[in-house]
């Protein structure tokens, strides 16, 4: 009886560690509604964020404070005003914790919005996978407009990711 206990409970957990996130998005797809902590501890939900802008590009990075996680931001955060004149809002979104976001923002002095989805319920709406046997999020972005994703790129870039961005607008 305890062996079979034992087999239920594992075979649980490997389910549970093998959950598969949604499938990726695509360009025209509807864009996911999802709320999570921002950097501040405040509520966010995407569907708001979507109404306020032409733009929103929703990034997805690995870990708040790592070297390629702050050239994707610093990125975008050196283009900010550019991507604001063109009607983009731009929120990163990592698994990290509310306290972790909100130092890597005052570390790097992002003028945007990063959400904390320890809970991957934004990952998940958005079909971002994890890199295996962690709780990262893969590198990843996307582009709405008008409640749908106008651009997605599943191996964002660090250093390129606002060029990236202001091309695909461009050519809108």
């Amino acid at each position: 009886m305890k062996l079979r206990a034992l087999l239920v409970l594992v075979s649980l957990f490997t389910l549970a560690c093998s959950a598969k996130t949604g499938d990726p998005l695509k360009v025209g797809d509807d864009a996911p509604v999802a709320s999570a902590l921002d950097e501040t501890g405040s509520l966010v939900n995407l569907a708001d964020v979507y109404a306020k802008s032409t733009y929103t590009m929703v990034y997805f990075y690995p870990k708040a404070g790592t070297s390629g996680c702050t050239a994707q931001g610093c990125s975008l955060r050196d283009a900010y005003e550019e991507l604001t004149d063109k009607g983009v809002t731009v929120v990163g979104v990592s698994t990290d914790t509310v306290a972790a976001q909100r130092a890597f923002k005052g570390d790097q002095r992002f003028p945007f919005t990063l959400l904390a989805d320890t809970d991957k319920k934004v990952l998940q709406a958005f079909g971002v996978p994890t890199y295996p046997g962690t709780n990262a999020a893969k590198r990843q972005a996307f582009l709405i407009k008008g409640g749908k994703v106008v651009w997605a790129d599943y191996s964002a870039s660090t250093s390129q990711q606002a060029a990236d961005v202001l091309k695909v607008i461009a050519a809108q």
